[in-house]
């Protein structure tokens, strides 16, 4: 009898070496952008605080204030926040709060119940995994209900003084007419603009922007004759040139 063959040993699958996360490029900030950024910061500096027009006091306030300021007004949420802070002066009182007596407080901004459920459930995220404090970190920002990236950066910049580039519709439609950017993604907007400015300067430029879009530059009726930027904003009916030291230079490129 023939001996059998012997079989040969398994050998493991080849596996394909696991491909590296790589990370998003930036695409390059349009051609000018970093000197139209710059006059933008300074002349807007020289008329606007660097301030959030939602009434709060710290952290905890300024949170829930911000996701309440969807879909309506700071001055709609100014109305309401007093009453409802005294009601609940912390996430844990937030937390264990009625649905039913949180919505009666807040229906004047709109949408109460959907917020009512979402401010209770951004306290509640705060008592379980915060102890009751708002994180100051933006990988731990935007893991409570109700906060997204530019929350997050609302309450890094104004809650803690930590420099954060809030991206909101008017800072999207400025920094397009202005052409410190080529995107309308939020992230993309953040990622170019920051590129542009020094850190210390992003809270600022954002809150100004975000008070120049509500004031000047509004959406419908821009006034352009009234704009400190007119004069080197790409999108202006101004002559987009500007003059400094021993000659003009082109902001618009």
């Amino acid at each position: 009898m023939k001996a059998k063959p012997k079989p040969k040993p398994r050998t493991k699958p080849r596996t394909k070496p696991r491909a590296r996360k790589r990370t998003p490029k930036v695409a390059p900030a349009p051609r000018g952008a970093r000197l139209r950024a710059e006059l933008a910061v300074e002349r807007l500096k020289a008329i606007y605080p660097a301030a959030c027009e939602l009434d709060h006091t710290g952290p905890y306030q300024l949170l829930i204030a911000t996701i309440l300021s969807a879909q309506t007004t700071d001055r709609s949420v100014n109305s309401v926040s007093p009453e409802l802070f005294r009601r609940y002066p912390t996430a844990h009182d937030l937390a264990a709060a009625d649905p039913a007596e949180v919505e009666g407080i807040i229906k004047p901004t709109g949408f109460f119940r959907a917020k009512t459920r979402a401010i209770i459930a951004a306290a509640r995220a705060l008592v379980e995994r915060f102890g009751g404090e708002v994180p100051p970190r933006m990988e731990d920002l935007v893991t409570i209900p109700g906060i997204g990236r530019k929350t997050a950066n609302v309450i890094l910049g104004v809650g803690f003084d930590i420099p954060g580039f809030a991206v909101d519709t008017h800072v999207t439609r400025l920094s397009n007419l202005l052409k410190l950017t080529n995107s309308r993604d939020p992230v993309k907007i953040e990622a170019q603009v920051t590129k542009l400015v020094p850190a210390e300067e992003w809270t600022g430029l954002s809150l100004r922007l975000i008070l120049h879009g509500r004031r000047v530059c509004v959406a419908r009726r821009p006034r352009c004759e009234e704009c400190v930027l007119g004069d080197f904003c790409p999108s202006s009916n101004i002559r987009s040139t500007i003059k400094s030291g021993g000659g003009a230079r082109a902001a618009t490129g």
